[in-house]
């Protein structure tokens, strides 16, 4: 009988503890889903500015997709986006010119080198503006989704 009873009271205590742990990692994760979801909000805060400014020629094409693309890129949800699927004009520039140099590894160029590279790259932009610009007028629009 006092066996029986010590038995029921261990099980009870780890109940109760299990119920504790639980509570704990539900606020967690309640926390860390808070937490993502304000990140991507200034994320997406970032992108907003960022394709109005491109939309009205405020920021180069090349200067645009590769910020928005690496910024896209960091958005967190519980399902992967393939952003490259909704933004192609973006990501096709982006993949263009991103290993093109800039800040002093330009300036270290000769002189002929990097205007080869800015005729190169405003022939990209020009291909692909029309596709770039309906991109970006979605994306001074985009939201969070679930909002």
């Amino acid at each position: 009988m006092m066996a029986a009873l010590l038995g029921g009271l261990i099980i009870v205590g780890l109940a109760v503890y299990a119920g504790v742990l639980l509570a704990r990692l539900k606020q967690q994760t309640q926390q860390r889903e808070q937490a993502i979801n304000r990140r991507n909000e200034r994320i997406i805060d970032s992108i907003r500015t960022i394709a109005m400014a491109v939309r009205d020629d405020q920021c180069n094409l090349s200067e645009g997709a590769i910020r928005l693309t690496n910024l896209l890129n960091t958005l967190q949800f519980s399902r992967p986006k393939d952003f490259a699927q909704d933004y192609p004009g973006l990501y096709d520039l982006y993949d263009r010119v991103k290993e093109m140099p800039t800040h002093d590894a330009r300036k270290q160029l000769k002189r002929n080198e990097r205007m080869r590279q800015d005729l190169q790259r405003a022939g990209f932009e020009h291909e692909l503006e029309a596709q770039i610009k309906i991109e970006v007028e979605r994306l001074a629009s985009l939201e969070l989704p679930g909002r």
